[in-house]
């Protein structure tokens, strides 16, 4: 039903941090926030070399029903974007841990990366969350 990767850390806003080198991680979204919003239309996303700052606005998720912030989950600066969830935003709504990654950082501090949650926490935080959503939210996802 819901994907939460053993292999990540996840933010409080809904997205995904994994590891790829030292200091490099690559940020996506989660399957809660596609479950929680309607159908993403558009997003907007950083340069490359930006750097942003941890809880800053990285950038911008769109649905049919409104527009979405995107929070930095740790210091960083971008290193690379994904030009493909750019060309096409479907990649998003059908594959957001893989194929639809949004950005590579090289992190600033990696000590942040403590005050992330693991998969386990997250999945409970997600399973509350669930449980707090309409009912008709909820099962349209299920009949998909």
């Amino acid at each position: 039903m819901f994907k939460i990767p053993e292999d990540r850390l996840y933010s409080e806003s809904h997205l995904w941090i994994k590891k790829k080198k030292k200091k490099i991680v690559r940020i996506g979204l989660t399957d809660y926030f596609k479950l929680k919003n309607s159908e993403i239309i558009d997003i907007d996303l950083p340069e490359e070399e930006e750097i942003f700052e941890k809880d800053e606005i990285f950038g911008s998720i769109e649905t049919v029903e409104e527009v979405f912030d995107l929070i930095m989950p740790v210091s960083g600066k971008i290193v690379a974007v994904n030009e493909k969830v750019l060309d096409d935003i479907d990649i998003l709504n059908e594959d957001p841990y893989t194929e639809g990654w949004l950005i590579d950082a090289e992190l600033l501090n990696p000590s942040e990366l403590e005050e992330l949650l693991p998969p386990e926490d997250y999945e409970i935080k997600f399973l509350e969350m669930v449980e707090e959503l309409p009912e008709e939210k909820v099962v349209e996802e299920e009949e998909e």
